[in-house]
């Protein structure tokens, strides 16, 4: 089992055509991503030849959807137009949107979130790395090859403690490992993945991985609290962050008394979940739960 993508997603790519496009398309087909198609109205009819794959260009999303079947889209195309491009794909019933890109405009992303969630269009993103259900699927730009299918599942808003975690725990490997992105617009929440790690009959143990910045951290814990079973092992990134400065990710930034790693730490640990100091600590926590479920 896995959470929102398996080896039978497939797959289009919303700016194929484009260099990162190209690059990770390439990549995702090597980890055995079922891409069907991209989406450039410039350049439908053409076919792109990926090694041992020719994937065909279309010029629309629904076109796309019609003849293959797809029900995953990934959008590499650049910010001015990914509301466009997210919105066609919602309307052309996708069941999910993973967006890459950066630096969208909060408004856009304002807009075309509420907009995907109205017509049952997931959105997992923006300004994210995508998601991977190790040994099935990967959409995004996730490195494959740091980990194996396994037992834990992962959500987290930095894509490189992400890869951190997933190379740390690499014996053991993931069921899911999602990284929701860092803005402070984003589709899929910590809690939406952590109601579907607790639905996963294959998921054991959650790592949910937070940031300076907002309260999503603390409403996680709130949910945690009153629906998840499971383990869950947390790490909080941004504790020697100065307050009123942007850490990295738009929407990491620390306001007054809100949104400090502390009180995440705090909300967090309150409710059960265990947090680490460093990554490597949280992944030495993440094998100690192991060992005391079994």
């Amino acid at each position: 089992m896995a959470i929102f993508l398996t080896k039978e997603s497939k797959v289009l790519v919303q700016g194929m055509t484009g260099a990162e496009g190209m690059k990770h398309t390439r990549r995702m087909i090597a980890a055995g991503t079922n891409v069907v198609g991209g989406v450039n109205p410039r350049k439908a009819g053409r076919s792109i030849d990926f090694d041992d794959r020719v994937v065909p260009v279309f010029g629309g999303v629904r076109e796309a959807m019609d003849a293959t079947g797809a029900d995953v889209t990934i959008v590499f195309v650049p910010p001015a137009f990914c509301k466009a491009a997210v919105i066609e794909a919602a309307d052309a019933g996708i069941g999910l949107a993973v967006v890459i890109t950066e630096g969208i405009p909060v408004h856009d992303s304002v807009a075309f979130v509420a907009y995907a969630k109205e017509r049952g269009t997931r959105i997992v993103g923006p300004n994210c790395p995508g998601l991977i259900t190790p040994g099935q699927s990967n959409a995004g730009i996730i490195p494959s090859d740091i980990t194996k299918p396994g037992r834990i599942g992962l959500v987290s808003k930095s894509g490189t403690l992400t890869y951190q975690l997933m190379y740390e725990l690499r014996d053991i490997g993931f069921s899911t490992c999602v990284g929701i992105g860092g803005d402070p617009v984003i589709g899929t929440t910590h809690i939406d993945c952590l109601e579907a790690f607790e639905a996963d009959p294959d998921t054991e143990l959650i790592v949910l991985i937070g940031e300076i910045g907002g309260d999503a951290e603390e409403r996680a814990a709130a949910y945690i609290r009153e629906h998840v079973t499971k383990p869950v092992v947390g790490y909080v990134a941004g504790f020697t962050a100065p307050e009123g400065k942007t850490m990295g990710h738009a929407g990491a930034i620390v306001s007054g008394s809100s949104g400090t790693a502390a009180a995440k730490q705090e909300a967090l640990e309150a409710v059960g979940v265990r947090v680490g100091s460093t990554p490597s600590e949280t992944a030495r926590l993440v094998l100690e739960a192991l060992d005391t479920e079994h």
